[in-house]
């Protein structure tokens, strides 16, 4: 599959957003939606599985279960205003794994770790990681940074 390449346009947006919407589907097309934070690294986004407390293991949740069976995934950072003109969104289809070389894994913590102060404590240094490789990009709407 030919690797997505963002406008600087959609890349500045997706970089100062705080949180995305992760859509994952079982194997069986069962739909799974969660908001996650994330960076925009070469191209690629990653996004870490921290220790806040979960009801499973980090490698059974449902979105890396999900991806495991089907890497096809969707990732959503949107805007909302009450002032309609300021609304936007970018919208990017990828193909999602946990599994990749230490260094990525490793430099896509610090990362995570610089852009969200909180992963200093709460990302170890042996956090899985989500990377997502972009497909396809599409976006709508006002995504100039705010005046």
């Amino acid at each position: 599959m030919p690797r997505a390449v963002l406008t600087a346009d959609e890349e500045h947006f997706v970089k100062r957003a705080r949180v995305a919407r992760l859509g994952t589907a079982s194997g069986d097309g069962q739909p799974n939606v969660v908001p996650v934070c994330f960076e925009l690294l070469d191209g690629g986004i990653y996004i870490g599985l921290d220790s806040k407390p979960k009801s499973v293991a980090h490698l059974r949740l449902r979105r890396v279960r999900n991806i495991r069976a089907n890497p096809r995934v969707s990732f959503l950072v949107d805007r909302y205003e009450e002032d309609w003109e300021r609304l936007g969104y970018v919208m990017i289809a990828g193909s999602a794994t946990l599994d990749m070389l230490e260094q990525e894994r490793t430099g896509a913590i610090d990362a995570l770790r610089v852009k969200y102060s909180q992963y200093v404590s709460l990302l170890p240094d042996d956090a899985p990681v989500i990377r997502i490789t972009p497909v396809r990009v599409s976006s709508w709407g006002r995504l100039a940074p705010d005046d």
